[in-house]
């Protein structure tokens, strides 16, 4: 009876999160050790259905940058990243495509379906969903950046009860175009801001934002992230999830939040307690 309780407990805790975020759109950006682990996959999805049965309008971005790069080396074809980026040959383009949108993609969406969902999987190809321009084309070739977020593809997925399930593959305004290779994380930030999003979730492989003595920061505002970075406390891949986090912010998004992704139910625990278990970085 006891551990009943218990849980009866855990679930009036959890009634004030679900009340506040109910009908809230929020964009979870999936990577990590959460996208590579048979048993993480299984939590997220049961997460993310949890998360619509009561009530919230969940929207996924998925990277997938080690898989693609496994298969490049098993076809023989050159990696190569400049300051973290990678470049986009239009061969490498092709295996991005074909990794994200046709591989990591559906996989998400049938796990999602097969836990209770209804998902439907895109590409910013997809109705131009996402539209931009190369980020350099002499350095990083068919790496892009976005210039447009057609929000109401996305809009109407939701509004006909699915979770939307993003590749972060643009489309470009040239015909027979063979599309961009856009940043998994600026892709999560620019759709928050689209589509007016409650918060943005970033999973990662850390605890979140660490200060100097390597202690997890639970919350911290954007001036604390640039003296961070500037005194190189925040340094390496952290440096674009940060920049993300603050892009969504700056365009309107409330929260934006770096959690572990090793962590198993890290969205729940995030999203439905008082603590939290990672970094929530405010305006």
């Amino acid at each position: 009876m006891k551990a009943k309780i218990e849980v009866v407990k855990t679930l009036l805790d959890a009634l004030p999160y679900i009340k506040k975020f109910h009908n809230e759109k929020i964009v979870i950006k999936y990577g990590g050790s959460a996208q590579t682990s048979s048993e993480l996959k299984e939590k997220f999805a049961q997460d993310i259905v949890l998360l619509q049965t009561v009530g919230m309008k969940p929207i996924i971005v998925h990277g997938g940058g080690k898989v693609i790069t496994d298969l490049l080396s098993d076809l023989g074809i050159e990696t190569k990243f400049i300051d973290g980026q990678r470049v986009t040959t239009k061969e490498v383009m092709r295996v991005v495509e074909m990794v994200l949108s046709g591989e990591i993609n559906k996989e998400i969406v049938s796990l999602l379906n097969f836990h209770g969902a209804k998902a439907i999987g895109i590409s910013g190809k997809d109705g131009s969903f996402l539209e931009a321009i190369p980020k350099d084309f002499k350095r990083f070739q068919y790496t892009g950046v976005i210039q447009n977020v057609n929000s109401e593809i996305v809009d109407n997925i939701i509004n006909d009860g699915f979770i939307p399930v993003i590749a972060p593959i643009a489309s470009s305004a040239k015909l027979n175009h063979p599309g961009f290779n856009i940043n998994a994380d600026l892709v999560a930030s620019r759709v928050a801001v689209a589509l007016k999003a409650r918060k943005v979730i970033f999973l990662t492989d850390t605890q979140g934002v660490l200060d100097r003595d390597m202690n997890l920061l639970g919350r911290v505002d954007v001036l604390g992230v640039d003296r961070l970075k500037r005194e190189g406390v925040i340094s390496g891949g952290m440096i674009p999830k940060v920049d993300a986090c603050i892009e969504a912010l700056r365009g309107g998004v409330k929260k934006a939040h770096i959690i572990d992704g090793r962590v198993e139910h890290s969205i729940l625990l995030e999203i439905l307690t008082s603590s939290g278990i990672g970094t929530c970085i405010e305006l």
